[in-house]
């Protein structure tokens, strides 16, 4: 077998896990860029697929990690959801991904895509004009917070329809997914 073809044949094989979710990512991705949401039937059953394929590969103990992944991403996005910063598909998103990869790669999938939304929303606060009001905005919170004051001046608010309209965070999963593909696989 050629040098080439039998590298690139390993690397699948030590990544085969982690190409349905990656498929599954781009197709969330798509949609969100297109729709801006992500729908409840791709969620569930990417979660679904997830469980059931740790299950048939790992028995109980596959499905247990398949569990803890998925509660782990839950865990990670409900509350920055709660806080408005992000919709309910990127939240059970990140849970349904979890459910396939399980827990130790759901936090390596987060800190991933974590990286990659955080450079979405700088490069959309750099494109709406809003980068360094945002900044003097967090400075000043900062400031009020160490002193104990209450939190003052102007504030300079994002509804959630703008911030979703501007940032289709299903792109950021995606981004995440591809370097975890790429790294840890």
């Amino acid at each position: 077998m050629p040098v080439g073809l039998s590298e690139a044949t390993g690397w699948l094989s030590s990544r085969g896990n982690l190409i349905p979710p990656l498929i599954i990512t781009l197709w969330i991705a798509w949609g969100d860029l297109k729709t801006r949401r992500i729908p409840n039937y791709l969620t569930l059953g990417t979660a679904l697929a997830g469980l059931a394929y740790n299950f048939m590969t790992h028995g109980l103990n596959g499905l247990a990690e398949g569990s803890l992944g998925m509660l782990l991403g839950f865990a990670f996005l409900i509350l920055p959801y709660l806080l408005g910063g992000m919709g309910a598909g990127d939240v059970k998103a990140l849970a349904a991904l979890g459910a396939w990869v399980g827990p130790q790669l759901t936090a390596f999938l987060f800190c991933y895509m974590a990286i990659a939304g955080g450079l979405m929303a700088l490069g959309f606060l750099v494109w709406k004009g809003l980068l360094w009001r945002k900044m003097k905005q967090a400075w000043v919170f900062l400031i009020n917070l160490m002193l104990f004051r209450p939190h003052g001046g102007t504030a300079v608010t994002l509804t959630h329809s703008q911030l979703t309209e501007g940032i289709p965070y299903g792109v950021a999963i995606a981004v995440g997914m591809i370097v975890l593909v790429g790294v840890r696989g």
